[in-house]
């Protein structure tokens, strides 16, 4: 028997077990196969007729390749495995940390909301808080500095009602109409990661990693 016919046979032989177990387990036996019938090969042939070295030596570099192979596939996967472990052992550390992230809404946790906004120079600006449904709760005017300024909700609506936790629409306006800038700022709880995206949980607030301008 050939060399050719000892590949073909151990391939044959696995090929019924390969179309439902891992392929690469399926690669693994296969070339053990053909080894073993290698051998017996080997110790069996008749001397007067030996094997053609030529085409011995192309298959068992042929099969050498196919082992090389599985073993990088083995190590690619380990590696993969570990960068996900450490990606999701890092991102969980994050949870309880105060961010910071640009975005149109704000987080209600615990009874407050709190904001930051750049001002290009002193002056007033009108604070708008809506719900998701875009009704106006509450509005304030403040003096901003030049530079960066804080602000914190209450909860409070105009009406003397106080919202649940959750998230809120805010807008920073100037006297001529200009929007300026917000960072809604809130405690981390929870990161989604979906479709290689991240997503940090702020309250029922949900930025995108890419977002965030600071962690604290």
């Amino acid at each position: 028997m050939s060399a050719t016919t000892a590949a073909t046979s151990a391939t044959g032989s696995s090929a019924t077990a390969g179309s439902t177990a891992n392929p690469l387990a399926s690669l693994t036996s296969n070339f053990q196969d053909f080894l073993s019938m290698l051998t017996t090969q080997l110790q069996n042939q008749d001397p007067t007729a030996p094997m053609d070295s030529s085409q011995f030596t192309t298959e068992l570099v042929q099969f050498t390749g196919v082992e090389a192979q599985i073993q990088g596939n083995a190590s690619l996967t380990q590696l993969i495995t570990q960068g996900q472990n450490s990606a999701e052992v890092q991102t969980a550390q994050l949870v309880g940390k105060t961010a910071e992230a640009t975005s149109s809404q704000m987080t209600m946790q615990n009874g407050s909301a709190s904001i930051d906004y750049t001002a290009a120079a002193a002056g007033p600006v009108a604070i708008t808080v809506s719900n998701t449904a875009g009704q106006v709760l509450a509005t304030t005017t403040l003096n901003a500095a030049a530079g960066s300024n804080a602000w914190t909700w209450n909860g409070k609506s105009n009406a003397g009602v106080v919202e649940p936790d959750g998230a809120y629409g805010v807008t920073v306006m100037t006297p001529t109409g200009t929007a300026l800038p917000v960072n809604a700022i809130g405690t981390i709880t929870g990161v989604v990661q979906s479709n290689g995206t991240t997503e940090l949980d702020l309250g029922a607030l949900a930025v995108p990693m890419s977002a965030v301008t600071s962690v604290k």
